[in-house]
């Protein structure tokens, strides 16, 4: 999320009560957690796992719950709890806005835009040229609609992120503070449900087509001239290139990236990152024709083990 006015270092600190090393003037432009970080942003790391990781990144201050050195061109805050004061100033900057109207007047709507009865268009919502909102459709604020996109009935768009910390007796959710973006000529089927990001974007490339129930996660990419079937469930920080075809009831898990051209059979589940120009199939997903062999052979055992008996 960018900031409308910069802040500095000494101003952040100010603000969530905490140390820090680094230039008091270091300007921060945004916030983000650490999956979508640019130069200019304020993240934050709270266990050691990811400490290496968050330090290299391209963040320009982090606030971190151990005192290490600054790497050169970084400035730290130090804190208890950085979750806590990475969300504090979330919801300082991202205040939940309330709408006491269907379409809110701060949405920009293009022309020959068709918007049917029940729709709800929240705060700050841009939506393009010659579309069509089916009724029961809830937009929530901030998200982007292009040109001759389609949105069939009770699909929601730019829910929370699926995002919590676990906290002893209780977790503590990661306030949402990105966006929904869809490109020109999508299609979006009913009863689909696509998250914003946590802080950044969740992206639907221009042309691609879903079915409906669809799920996509926090913080997804799903490239150009897709095909998602109906019941896919595809979790957060994924990567689908352009020109994939998933089949109805694929479950895809977080953080990983099928690649160009790829097409993933009926009920399959991806566990990890798949080369593009591939069919697969499986659960977990393998290639296709390994997965037929493997089948014929499991249906051949019950007469091989007779010869052992």
């Amino acid at each position: 999320m960018k900031l409308f006015d910069e802040l500095t270092l000494i101003q952040v600190s100010e603000m969530i009560t905490a140390e820090f090393e680094g230039l008091p003037e270091t300007k921060i432009s945004g916030l983000n957690e650490i999956h979508m970080v640019e130069a200019g942003d304020l993240t934050f790391v709270d266990h050691p796992k990811y400490y290496d990781k968050v330090l290299c990144s391209k963040a320009s201050v982090i606030i971190i719950n151990k005192k290490v050195t600054p790497p050169d061109g970084k400035a730290l805050l130090f804190s208890d709890d950085p979750f806590r004061d990475y969300v504090f100033l979330v919801k300082r900057f991202r205040k939940f806005e309330s709408s006491n109207s269907k379409i809110s007047n701060t949405a920009r709507i293009g022309e020959n835009c068709t918007i049917q009865p029940g729709v709800f268009i929240g705060n700050h919502v841009k939506i393009g040229k010659n579309c069509i909102i089916h009724s029961n459709v809830s937009i929530y604020d901030h998200c982007v609609i292009g040109n001759n996109v389609i949105i069939h009935a009770n699909s929601v768009i730019g829910a929370d992120a699926y995002y919590f910390k676990r906290r002893p007796d209780h977790y503590d959710k990661l306030e949402s503070c990105g966006r929904v973006i869809i490109e020109d000529n999508v299609e979006i089927g009913a009863l689909s449900s696509i998250d914003k990001g946590v802080s950044g974007d969740t992206i639907v490339g221009k042309g691609t087509k879903f079915d409906n129930h669809v799920q996509v996660g926090h913080d997804t990419y799903i490239g150009k001239n897709c095909l998602i079937g109906s019941q896919c469930a595809i979790a957060g920080v994924t990567r689908i290139e352009d020109d994939v075809i998933l089949w109805a009831r694929v479950a895809v898990n977080k953080d990983l990236t099928i690649g160009k051209g790829a097409i993933v059979f009926a009920t399959s589940a991806v566990g990890k990152s798949l080369e593009g120009g591939k069919e697969y199939f499986g659960i977990p997903a393998i290639e296709a024709g390994d997965k037929w062999k493997e089948m014929v052979a499991l249906r051949q055992l019950p007469d091989l083990l007779k010869k052992f008996r």
